[in-house]
């Protein structure tokens, strides 16, 4: 049998592949391995110098022998939870609600609770639970995390852009966005939010923001998807109460991470879903229940030995993410501060016209204007002739801003590297403005 090979039509394959959302990290990628003597602010990634230390067999041996201890299994039993696929709800479920509980003052049951391939697999199966294509839209904050907009793209979920308002929301276009769903035959099911130090902007939503938030969804019916990711990096004693601790009606599913505390190479998150589900079967279920369903179908589960090692890290601090998470907090606000400190050296107090960044208080981010376009043009005069990478921020509006913004990421980078950055990019900034 002779023939030409199969090409296939790229414009018939899913219509997310031609999204640009999900070439953004590739291209970031890309340019990055292009230009490997530039500082880059680019990437979002935890700062790997904490790790230095890790000794990851003596955490997998410390989640044994709680499981043995703590748990009643035998050395058989326990080598096995390890060893096996496991469930698809996961393993480290009783430390997670433990922590919840004594850290963030959240009470759910660990039923409610399912591990996750890191927090971008939460965000997909809890997507994929609630919406339904053509019939439910996901609101987000605008700007918003790529990683939620690339999931909605990959379920074909419409999504409708909620613009931040200093730390608040555009409330009113909120309300507007559930009422025109409704006149369509359609519902605004849910809204993504990351209350604390966002990604890409680093805001922090108000007390009272909260508040209205709750009373919102509880008026217009929809869920919230809160996103902790960067909760931990708040100052101590001025962080607020997540939304997850704030919810009275089970309007809140929380998603969070391990990866910026504990490993970023073990892919551990979890999300919290304890609203009640009811079927025709009449069996009382929760939201995770459906969740860990749909895992199976997945992922199957989470890696066991990943969860171990996140799992024993935990237990060596008592159970406490606060305390684990505490000198990694302390890093990166080091970090930030030292950031903003150099862009107010090195471009001093008379900036250029159109000129000007947000000074968040936690988180990995500086959001940053520019009087011109902050482009992937731009990004590349930026690395080849100043040595300096950065992210251009059209990628994380729904809505079609950001066209004049670059991120700027601190996590990753060491002192001195912060302060080569920002000279580099201060004097890529000031010839850009001449």
């Amino acid at each position: 049998m002779t023939g030409s090979p199969l090409v296939l039509d790229r414009a018939e394959l899913h219509g997310s592949l031609q999204d640009p959302v999900l070439g953004s990290v590739t291209f970031l990628n890309e340019i990055m391995a292009r230009y490997p003597e530039a500082i880059s602010f680019a990437p979002g990634a935890p700062n790997l110098g904490y790790l230095d230390e890790l000794d990851v067999s003596r955490q997998v041996d410390r989640f044994l022998t709680h499981l043995r201890q703590d748990r009643g299994l035998d050395e058989q039993q326990a080598r096995r939870q390890l060893y096996e696929y496991g469930p698809s709800r996961g393993l480290i479920n009783h430390l997670v609600a433990e922590f919840l509980r004594t850290d963030l003052r959240i009470t759910v049951p660990e039923s409610a609770v399912v591990i996750t391939v890191g927090a971008q697999e939460a965000m997909l199966l809890v997507l994929r639970a609630l919406c339904r294509p053509g019939r439910d839209v996901l609101g987000v904050v605008d700007p918003s995390f790529v990683g939620v907009i690339g999931a909605a793209r990959l379920l074909d979920v419409d999504l409708v852009p909620v613009e931040e308002d200093g730390d608040s929301l555009d409330f009113a276009r909120l309300a507007q966005a559930c009422r025109a769903a409704r006149a369509q035959g359609r519902r605004l099911r849910a809204l993504y939010v990351a209350p604390d130090h966002a990604n890409p902007t680093g805001t922090v939503l108000g007390p009272t923001a909260r508040q209205q938030l709750l009373e919102l969804a509880e008026q217009e019916d929809f869920l919230l998807i809160e996103d902790t990711a960067y909760h931990f990096t708040a100052e101590p004693g001025v962080e607020l109460p997540s939304l997850k601790a704030l919810d009275r009606n089970t309007r809140v599913i929380q998603l969070g991470t391990f990866a910026k505390i504990c490993l970023p190479g073990a892919r551990v998150g979890y999300v919290v879903a304890d609203q009640p589900v009811h079927g025709a079967d009449g069996r009382p279920r929760r939201l995770a229940d459906e969740l860990a369903e749909l895992k199976t179908m997945v992922t199957v589960n989470t890696s066991p030995i990943s969860q171990a090692v996140v799992g024993g890290m935990l237990l060596e601090h008592g159970g406490s993410l606060t305390a684990l998470g505490r000198p990694k907090a302390e890093l990166y606000r080091h970090n930030l501060a030292l950031l903003l400190k150099a862009l107010d050296q090195h471009l001093g107090p008379d900036l250029p016209p159109g000129l000007h960044w947000n000074r968040p208080t936690g988180g990995f981010f500086v959001r940053l204007t520019l009087p011109v376009l902050a482009d992937a043009a731009l990004l590349e005069i930026s690395a080849s002739r100043y040595g300096v990478l950065w992210t251009p921020m059209a990628q994380f509006h729904v809505g079609g801003g950001g066209t004049h913004q670059l991120r700027l990421s601190c996590s990753y980078l060491d002192s001195k590297q912060i302060e080569l950055g920002a000279a580099r990019l201060a004097a890529f900034l000031r010839d850009l403005a001449l």
